[in-house]
């Protein structure tokens, strides 16, 4: 049920709008939206998984944490933050690290700060296939998304995304 105000919802603030109280159903307008938004997270994922598999013999969590690892200082980062910088558990993670390490991708090492940590560390051999990966990912992802979209809708589509995923990670979930 949309609010008496037009105006769109721009405020940082994660306390529930008032048309999220209205009632447990959606309006048909809400409804369409968020089936297309369903449709997006669970098919964009699959579609860029099975390109990097297809050209570069690599899952999507996997070129995500070579990526993740590129960008670190010493293209080294803890296996817990290298989680949280992927979106998945450490348990998972931590299985495909172990096949990244036998792929001579990544090494892991403990953390010369503090022992209880493990380390994972991108090789020169990792960073050659993330290279060599990147050019057909990139134009791929500029083919589905960058490009279909204005660039001021890529940056609200952007923000959008960022509020979404405050109020996931926000403490009062």
């Amino acid at each position: 049920m949309p609010t008496d105000d037009p105006s769109p919802d721009t405020s940082p603030d994660t306390s529930p709008r008032a048309d999220e109280q209205a009632g447990p159903w959606l309006a048909p307008a809400e409804l369409a939206s968020w089936i297309s938004v369903v449709r997006l997270i669970t098919r964009l994922p699959w579609a860029i998984d099975a390109q990097l598999q297809r050209d570069a013999e690599l899952s999507m969590v996997e070129y995500m944490a070579l990526a993740m690892l590129s960008e670190a200082p010493e293209r080294t980062l803890r296996m817990s933050t290298l989680a949280e910088h992927t979106s998945t558990s450490l348990s998972r993670l931590s299985h495909m690290v172990k096949r990244l390490e036998g792929r001579g991708y990544v090494r892991r090492e403990p953390d010369p700060s503090d022992g209880r940590f493990t380390n994972a560390v991108l090789l020169p051999t990792g960073m050659s296939k993330l290279e060599a990966a990147a050019p057909g990912h990139v134009a791929y992802i500029r083919h589905l998304v960058v490009d279909n979209l204005s660039g001021e809708r890529l940056r609200r589509l952007g923000q959008d995304a960022e509020r979404i995923l405050q109020r996931i990670d926000s403490p009062a979930r």
